[in-house]
């Protein structure tokens, strides 16, 4: 395991360079920074880094980081950790829709990174898997809303980190030969009905 290589992304200088300096404390390896999201995403062509952390807005620019995020999710080039002032709801939704694999909300402090950068970068291979067996963006994000529900159930019920419930539900796929969307379906019904049960006891 190499340090993870980051390119970073944001139209202000000073939250730019705290950013580096943040990530460098951390052991990880900047290898490239821009200051709008079209940059990022020729920079992330480019550099083929294991992760983009970019501001969600840039100023005056009508690409925005959901944008530069939905590239370089289709185009298969990296993981997204997306950064904002925001944590308005309709962003948060549009970012999901673009396959972003986490959100920070600005400020954030440096020991918020590590776990962020975690999440976005096994969400991205859990999507990745997702495209490959549906073959289709919108399909897989569709699976992705089914299957992030029935990891929240395992995860609930069987005290699971997230990566070993997608895990659970990858081989539950394979062992029974379903498509991982119809095993999200199956555990949602189960629980949806054990729920139901157990309030008619009541």
């Amino acid at each position: 395991m190499g340090k993870k290589r980051i390119v970073i992304a944001d139209d202000e200088t000073l939250i730019l360079m705290d950013l580096k300096e943040m990530l460098t404390n951390l052991g990880y390896l900047v290898v490239g920074e821009a200051r709008d999201a079209k940059s990022a995403v020729n920079l992330a062509r480019e550099l083929r880094p294991d992760l983009v952390i970019l501001d969600i807005k840039f100023e005056g620019q009508d690409f925005d980081g959901i944008d530069a995020a939905k590239v370089l999710t289709e185009e298969r080039i990296a993981p997204v950790l997306l950064l904002s002032a925001y944590s308005q709801q309709d962003l948060v939704q549009r970012a999901l829709e673009a396959g972003v694999g986490g959100y920070l909300v600005k400020p954030f402090r440096e020991s918020d990174l590590p776990p962020a950068i975690e999440v976005a970068i096994s969400r991205f291979e859990e999507f990745m898997a997702l495209k490959k067996e549906v073959g289709n963006l919108k399909l897989a994000l569709e699976t992705r809303k089914l299957v992030d529900r029935a990891k929240g159930i395992l995860m609930d019920q069987y005290k699971m980190t997230e990566a070993e419930a997608f895990r659970k539900i990858q081989k539950m796929s394979m062992d029974t030969r379903k498509p991982m969307k119809e095993v999200a379906e199956a555990i949602i019904i189960a629980y949806e009905a054990a729920k139901g049960a157990s309030k008619e006891e009541e």
